[in-house]
């Protein structure tokens, strides 16, 4: 069981100020759905190839991962004797410096240059997914854990909306050349300037005093502790398939929208409506916290989730370049998105079986579908993937008491999905079509639905000395 020797009071400041990092952590992460188009003109890439910038950004989160866990049992866990604060600390100090070789990779104009600084880069996020997650889901009491991420997880993904739109502007025009060929020192600067706010971010943190949580066994956490549990084995095997469906759809997304079939779009257009796909997951983000609050009256919910999701509507519209008529089809979305809680009933396991299922009618739609209704349901998706890692993340975790850090980078370690399935429907584009490879994310999805359903069925009840008990 976790203590700390901090009120609850205190816990306000602490979550604010980790929500600050979840931003800047969505904006350089969706980054790479810009990377992926600009490096693939600029080096003449294939699909295959061009996903490379996936398969190395979240191949890191393996990597790291596994030395992590590895650690964690022959040895300790190095984080329940360090602290999350330093974890924490480290891991921005580590990404910041991914931020800082995009400089001699973009003055070298070298694509292996710019593979090695994004897996420098992923090596730092996968610190933070590792001390950052597990630390707000521990700040309070673990029946609102989904609660609390999904909103800190709702400002990453407003970290992820802006990105396409910002970060597009400062490639695709502000630093480019002067000529609008594709250069690759115009990614130099933009990279430089995010490594200077996430030490800015490092320092903001480094002077807010964050509650300390320790285990009340003294005894050192190591060995295999964590595998005991077969619901984080299955949420292991489900964060992967998650993470690689949702990283999958928004690298394509832009090609995908280029398609003379589907919309035609150019890139810089194309850019304003990937912002629509992780503004969805921003706006499903916030619903969900309110949704899954056991704090928030049931009464006041429905209000609150209202007036929520119209204020981060018009936040969006504010952000993307296109006209209302055509980003106002996103309030059916938003509507059915409401509709998805009700079933839901605030219930992690229960939302999430709902959720996966639209998604799979939704891709469904995306393959067999043309023109407009192809697009609409490809956008769709993003804001039904919104409570997805904040669930699984907690339902795979849920009950692991010591072992919450060790099992945390497990779970994490999963985010390999991140690197691998994009790079399998990158394949299979280049082969039979971008339009037809999105039946991969597609089973993605119905792994989820069916860890859902799992976790519904048997995850019923978590006793606070971190046993699993069984029922219905």
């Amino acid at each position: 069981m976790q203590t700390t020797t901090t009120t609850k009071q205190n816990y306000l400041v602490p979550l604010i100020t980790i929500t600050a990092l979840f931003f800047m952590w969505g904006f350089i992460t969706c980054m790479n759905d810009i990377l992926i188009p600009y490096l693939k003109q600029l080096f003449s890439l294939t699909f295959f190839e061009s996903m490379l910038v996936q398969f190395c950004f979240f191949g890191a989160y393996f990597i790291g991962s596994l030395i992590y866990f590895l650690y964690s049992t022959l040895v300790e866990d190095p984080i329940n004797k360090v602290g999350y604060k330093k974890g924490i600390l480290f891991g921005i100090f580590l990404a910041a410096a991914g931020c800082v070789l995009f400089y001699p990779a973009a003055s070298l104009s070298s694509y292996p240059l710019f593979l090695g600084a994004l897996f420098v880069l992923g090596l730092g996020f996968t610190v933070l997914q590792i001390t950052a997650n597990a630390y707000v889901s521990l700040l309070g009491p673990e029946e609102s854990a989904s609660s609390r991420l999904n909103m800190t997880q709702a400002f990453n993904a407003f970290g992820t909306t802006i990105a396409p739109v910002l970060g597009g502007h400062l490639i695709f025009e502000l630093f480019s050349s002067p000529d609008g060929s594709f250069s690759a020192v115009a990614t130099r600067l933009p990279y430089l300037i995010f490594g200077g706010i996430l030490l800015l971010v490092a320092l903001m943190i480094s002077r807010v005093k964050l509650p300390s949580f320790q285990t009340d066994d003294s005894t050192p956490v190591k060995g295999w502790g964590a595998l005991k549990f077969k619901h984080l084995l299955y949420g292991v095997g489900t964060m992967f398939c998650y993470v690689g469906g949702e990283v999958a759809v928004g690298s394509f997304i832009i090609s995908f929208l280029e398609l003379p079939e589907v919309m035609g779009f150019t890139e810089a257009v194309s850019k304003n409506y990937l912002a629509l796909y992780w503004g969805g997951a921003m706006i499903g983000r916030f619903l969900g916290a309110i949704s899954l609050s056991q704090e928030i009256a049931e009464g006041k919910k429905t209000i609150y989730m209202l007036l929520t999701a119209l204020a981060v509507f018009l936040v969006i519209y504010g952000v993307v370049s296109l006209s209302f008529s055509e980003i106002s089809f996103f309030l059916g979305f938003i509507a059915l998105n409401f509709i998805a809680f009700m079933i839901g009933k605030s219930a992690p396991a229960r939302t999430l079986v709902v959720f996966a299922t639209i998604n799979v009618f939704l891709l469904a739609s995306t393959i067999l579908n043309t023109g407009i209704w192809a697009m609409y349901s490809v956008l769709g998706i993003g804001i039904f993937n919104s409570i997805m890692f904040s669930n699984i993340y907690t339902l795979s975790i849920a009950g692991l008491g010591k072992y919450t850090s060790q099992g945390s980078s497990l779970v994490v370690m999963a985010i390999l999905g991140g690197a691998i399935v994009p790079i399998v429907q990158g394949y299979l584009a280049d082969k039979i079509g971008v339009q037809d490879s999105f039946i991969i994310p597609a089973l993605c999805y119905v792994v989820i639905l069916i860890f859902g359903i799992y976790c519904l069925r048997t995850l019923s009840q978590v006793k606070i000395d971190g046993s699993v008990k069984s029922g219905h």
